[in-house]
């Protein structure tokens, strides 16, 4: 028995998103949505329950790709097809798992087929299902690359092309994209960010009535699934007339030369890159003027229209999350006032002859659906409705509160003094390192030389180290381990031709089993788990020099995000290290870790080292096929705090020798790592290198890490990896 799906207007609050997710039902050429926010939020459950809401869909009977009997496509598999009737079926849902393989997205060949008969035989994928429907991925930032690529493609020409072993396909593929990510697992690539319409944020509601509320509709769906849909029927059916009505109202909206005026000067002065733009927040704009039930264009569509298709392509510092100024949005619209008036509202707004005015929910105005925000709406408990303004929309609860010093320590100003006896680089005042210093901001980054993981990996896709993956160049055949997914022509005609008299061939052609096959070997480049380790005490604390050091993490952040690696944080500082952040892939999240940290107190590198030797060997019960990259920003020295009567020798050989142990640790697990090296100033004591060497990994300054300084930083890796090998 099929479960019946969570009724869309039975969704609390998440204005935006309904909005969003109904202009795209109203319009599909929007061009979908991305929903952003926490877990826990009703993303998945609201796009979901929108494919009930569509219209059906007309369509060749017969056909594997949902072909439009009014104008069948006539390059279909399936086809020809000759115009005429065709029947109706539901619009369809179609999810992408992230762990989706090419052939399930695309479609696969019958490999074996091909071979002896000749035949084209083909499977359709995901992308022909979701032809003339929606194609959902959940996670949409955790995608491989190169189901990205596949997506773009499609989505760019509407049609799906499989050319493999001499075969090609190619058919249909137009969709509503819509996609759901957690911001805290790492950012869209920006060729894909763009491909979607609009873009919303939604975060669970801090107000208590409407958290009961979504927990009490939730309780009552999962007791009884169909009858809690049985009273949210008559809801869905009039958001479903109001779709159908604005869809068929559509046509008739005119998109005025204001508007198109304010539009392009919105788009301008958020300086968004191309016309994609332009034409996306056009569209819906008109679409959001047929949901009011209108036929013309006023400034607070083009406004809403702007908040939902602008904040994911305006151009933005890295890892800066998507956003968009409303009092500079509301600027420049103002310019247009002047110009002629907009026809008045009609008294009670759009529909007021059949809405409800007691917001109670019944209603096309006052339900989920309706288009303002009483004080039932969003913000004031469940069941509100879709607004057009946002300006009143209090703070997010998830934006970081500023760093706030936390007490000193407690070290006396005498332990302010390095492991060297002099006194520390963070100033001469009183305490100067002993105690937690204000954070300082990073300076500003740069393009940094590529590190890697040296050897042949098989990890994730991504952009850093050597690695057997699915795709790039082949070098080489092996039998097939699982599905055959990418066959070696040239390896399986030499390892079934011998056999060809024993299996009775008589006739042109080539007999092929099972045991034939092979499949082709590619090495590509696979992500890496890249794991800083930052010193944070007070030796590093000059305001200059950790900024500076700052600004070079920062890039190797951007470097790591551009290369899609996992990444995590580990600082130490005081007594002991800390695990800023846990390995995530969530870069953005990384560097505002790394924005607060404070600085002061004395460096216990060997509890930085052992910190990350336990994070490492964590991480590799988890994932075993992702390789490690260390990277450990430090100036080498190594102290702790001295206890009343301690000799000066323990007080400063000791910690050295301790870091040094837990350095050889690291190495003799095979970590690859690279140091570097933070020491400024004529006087150099050259402990950075040391420690390297430690780990049997690379030093570098900071001048070196730079792409237009380092000179062949990723040879000395792997010159020190084939020395470590050899030893």
């Amino acid at each position: 028995m099929t479960t019946a799906t969570y009724p869309f207007t039975a969704v609390v609050g998440m204005a935006d998103m309904r909005l969003a997710l109904l202009l795209n039902a109203v319009s599909p050429a929007v061009g979908g949505v991305l929903v952003r926010g926490e877990k826990g939020t009703a993303k998945s459950t609201a796009v979901r329950a929108l494919a009930a809401l569509l219209p059906p869909v007309g369509v060749v009977p017969g056909c594997r790709f949902s072909c439009d009997p009014a104008a069948p496509d006539p390059g279909c598999p399936d086809g020809p097809h000759e115009p005429g009737t065709g029947t109706a079926r539901p619009a369809r849902m179609v999810e992408l798992p992230v762990g989706a393989s090419e052939d399930r997205l695309v479609g696969a060949l019958d490999i074996e087929r091909a071979l002896a008969d000749g035949v084209k035989a083909f499977e359709p994928g995901l992308l022909a299902d979701a032809h003339r429907g929606v194609l959902y991925v959940d996670e949409v930032n955790l995608l491989h690359d190169h189901l990205i690529d596949l997506l773009l493609d499609a989505a760019a020409m509407g049609a799906s092309y499989v050319e493999r072993e001499g075969v090609s396909v190619r058919h249909a593929a137009r969709f509503l994209l819509v996609g759901t990510m957690n911001p805290e697992e790492g950012e869209l690539r920006p060729q894909l960010l763009d491909r979607f319409g609009l873009t919303v944020e939604v975060t669970a509601s801090r107000d208590t009535e409407e958290r009961v509320e979504v927990v009490r509709r939730r309780l009552a769906y999962d007791e009884d699934p169909a009858g809690f849909a049985g009273r949210w029927a008559e809801d869905e059916g009039s958001l479903r007339e109001r779709i159908a009505a604005a869809r068929a109202l559509l046509p008739e909206v005119v998109l005025g030369d204001r508007a198109l005026r304010q539009i392009a000067a919105v788009c301008a002065a958020f300086e968004v890159d191309g016309m994609r733009a332009d034409i996306v927040t056009a569209r819906t704009a008109t679409a959001l003027a047929a949901w009011a039930g209108r036929t013309d264009v006023r400034t607070e569509d083009v406004r809403q229209a702007a908040l939902l298709s602008l904040p994911h392509r305006r151009r933005r510092a890295p890892f800066d999350a998507p956003g968009l100024d409303e009092d500079k949005l509301d600027e420049v619209l103002r310019r247009f006032e002047d110009e002629e008036p907009e026809p008045p509202e009609p008294d009670g707004g759009p529909g007021s002859e059949e809405g409800d005015t007691d917001g109670d929910g019944d209603g096309p105005d006052g339900g989920p659906d309706g288009p303002d925000d009483g004080p039932g709406g969003p913000e004031g408990g469940p069941g509100g409705g879709l607004p057009h303004d946002r300006a009143q929309e209090p703070p997010s609860p998830s934006e970081p509160e500023p760093s706030v010093p936390s007490p000193r320590e407690g070290e006396a100003e005498a332990e302010a003094a390095d492991d060297t006896g002099t006194p520390q680089e963070a100033g001469g005042g009183a305490g100067a390192g002993g105690g937690e210093k204000a954070a300082v901001g990073a300076a500003e980054p740069f393009r940094t030389r590529r590190l890697d993981v040296p050897g042949l990996g098989e990890g994730a896709a991504g952009r850093r180290s050597r690695a057997r993956t699915a795709h790039g160049r082949t070098t080489g055949a092996r039998r097939p381990r699982a599905t055959l997914s990418s066959l070696h022509l040239t390896a399986t005609v030499r390892a079934a031709a011998p056999h060809q008299h024993a299996r009775g061939r008589r006739g042109p052609g080539l007999l092929v089993r099972r045991d034939d096959l092979r499949e082709a070997v590619r090495e590509g480049r696979e992500g890496n788990l890249v794991l800083f380790v930052v010193d944070a005490s007070g030796s590093m604390a000059a305001r200059k020099r950790m900024g500076a050091i700052k600004g070079a993490v920062l890039s190797l952040l951007l470097d790591a995000y551009q290369r899609r690696d996992k990444v995590g944080l580990i600082t130490f500082r005081g007594t002991d290290a800390d695990l800023a952040l846990p390995p995530t892939s969530s870069v953005d999240a990384a560097a505002a870790r790394l924005e607060r940290l404070p600085t002061g107190g004395r460096t216990p590198l060997a509890a930085g080292l052992l910190k990350a030797r336990e994070v490492l060997r964590v991480e590799r019960l988890r994932d075993p096929s992702r390789r490690p990259l260390l990277v450990v920003v430090t100036d080498g020295r190594a102290t702790e705090a001295r206890r009343e009567g301690t000799a000066r020798r323990d007080a400063t050989n000791a910690p050295v020798a301790r870091a040094g142990q837990a350095a050889r640790l690291l190495a003799g697990d095979g970590i690859a790592s690279v140091v570097v090296d933070c020491e400024s100033g004529p006087v150099r004591l050259g402990l950075a290198g040391a420690l390297a060497r430690e780990l049997r990994g690379t030093p570098v300054t900071l001048d070196e890490l730079r792409a237009d300084r380092v000179t062949a930083l990723v040879r000395d890796v792997r010159n020190v990896s084939t020395t470590r090998r050899a030893a």
